[in-house]
């Protein structure tokens, strides 16, 4: 098979070409802008282009398939030349599908926890010597790609809610017609596609509505949202709630409290606990023993930027974590309080996504910082103009975050001045994004913190 991407750079494109060039194919690609680690992983296979940019005359006959990713225009001259010439054209959504037609598909989707229930289930078949195959949004320790594609009889998909390619406005977990599924939580995200809760809720609806006859879908129990989602669902599969286990924290660190036994975890937080339930509920239908499941828990350190901890001394941790989102905030606030309740709480988030920067989204986020002892927003300045966007100031901010107290920074240096002034003793630092804070190097700004 030769398959052609345009937009290889992406970080789901760039993975899925190369799980394709291991499995044998003939593997080309284009992009007009290209970033690490992008490009030193397609040039270790051998599959980076020569050059940047957009060129039709490698749109040629013999070419089985081109994979379009997101990142590409509907009038990109590569896409124009393969419509021109009748090439079959496919979202990378459709082509996973494509290629595990005939496995059996576990399918993760919900507005937050999809990574890490999708990384715990991986971790759990790996410590039980299953075979499968995967897609996740994130690198994982022990996984050398984000996308593997073999002849295993399982795949583990992380399924995004989000549009599937620029000519295909389908969300993509709706493409992979699961066998299992898994519905973490409903929180209104992506209002540049889905304008009203009820739109967003309605995908929902419609990714229950492709799970196989005879399939399964799991979803948190304590999501009154979903669960009447679920239970208003007349589609014929198996559906059940997972809620939190028995579980406690002693001396900063969590145990899961199965009968008489305890299983120490690295990861924390009632949202990850929960997490855990989602993973475990698979890892059962996929025949793994609770036992198994949970001991396997005890080495799981967590996805990347996931609550991943920069690092610590006696008296002081620092983390990062991927929340961008109100509800991600909220849970992953509440986890670190609740993990070092005697300690402060420094939290810092930036607005980063066209969602979260949007006026008419931005009350959406009020109370969510509250827990916090010292609430801060970044938004660097230039991601406005980038996005085209009208600015606002700190007040907007306030008012939406419904907290006075709050401190708003637009400025990079400033935001990175300030942090740098603060004394840690007895308090933790949380630094949440989607984004990168303006370019702020994080690990160096840990290492002073803890060489101070």
């Amino acid at each position: 098979m030769k398959v052609h991407f345009i937009a290889i750079g992406g970080s789901a494109m760039h993975n899925l070409a190369i799980a394709l060039h291991k499995k044998g194919f003939e593997v080309t690609g284009s992009d007009d802008v290209l970033f690490e680690p992008s490009i030193s992983r397609l040039a270790k296979q051998g599959i980076l282009p020569e050059q940047n940019g957009w060129y039709p005359e490698k749109i040629t006959n013999d070419i089985d398939a081109v994979i379009l990713g997101m990142h590409a225009r509907v009038d990109n001259p590569e896409l124009l030349a393969a419509q021109q010439k009748g090439i079959k054209i496919y979202s990378y959504p459709e082509y996973v599908y494509e290629q595990s037609k005939d496995k059996l598909r576990v399918v993760i989707g919900g507005s937050h926890g999809k990574t890490t229930i999708t990384s715990m289930i991986l971790h759990a078949l790996q410590a039980a010597g299953k075979q499968f195959d995967y897609l996740v949004g994130a690198q994982l320790e022990g996984f050398d790609t984000m996308v593997q594609l073999s002849d295993a009889p399982l795949i583990v998909i992380e399924g995004d809610e989000y549009l599937s390619s620029p000519i295909d406005r389908r969300p993509k977990f709706h493409l992979y017609k699961a066998n299992i599924g898994i519905i973490s939580g409903i929180a209104w995200d992506h209002i540049n596609v889905f304008p009203t809760f009820e739109n967003y809720i309605h995908q929902f609806e419609i990714f229950i509505q492709t799970i196989q006859p005879q399939g399964s879908v799991f979803y948190a129990g304590n999501d009154d949202v979903l669960k009447k989602l679920v239970e208003d669902n007349q589609s014929p599969v198996t559906k059940t709630a997972y809620n939190l286990p028995e579980y406690e924290v002693v001396n900063g660190i969590t145990s899961v409290n199965i009968g008489e036994k305890k299983y120490p975890l690295q990861v924390f937080g009632e949202h990850n606990l929960l997490n855990m339930e989602a993973a475990r509920s698979v890892c059962a239908a996929l025949g793994i023993a609770a036992d198994g499941f949970y001991s396997s828990m005890v080495t799981f350190k967590g996805a990347a930027r996931r609550l991943e901890l920069l690092g610590k001394n006696e008296v002081t941790n620092i983390y990062k974590d991927f929340a961008h989102s109100p509800s991600k905030l909220k849970a992953t606030i509440n986890a670190v309080k609740t993990q070092f309740p005697f300690r402060e709480l420094i939290a810092c988030m930036e607005l980063h996504t066209f969602s979260s920067l949007n006026k008419e989204f931005l009350s959406e986020y009020a109370g969510c910082m509250d827990e916090a002892d010292k609430a801060i927003v970044f938004i660097d300045a230039q991601t406005f103009v980038q996005k085209k966007m009208e600015p606002y100031d700190a007040e907007v901010v306030k008012a939406a975050f419904d907290n006075t107290d709050l401190l708003f920074f637009d400025q990079q240096q400033d935001l990175a001045a300030y942090l740098e002034q603060q004394d840690l003793t007895g308090k933790n630092l949380l630094l949440m994004s989607s984004g990168n804070f303006g370019g702020i190097n994080l690990n160096e700004l840990s290492t002073k913190f803890l060489n101070k």
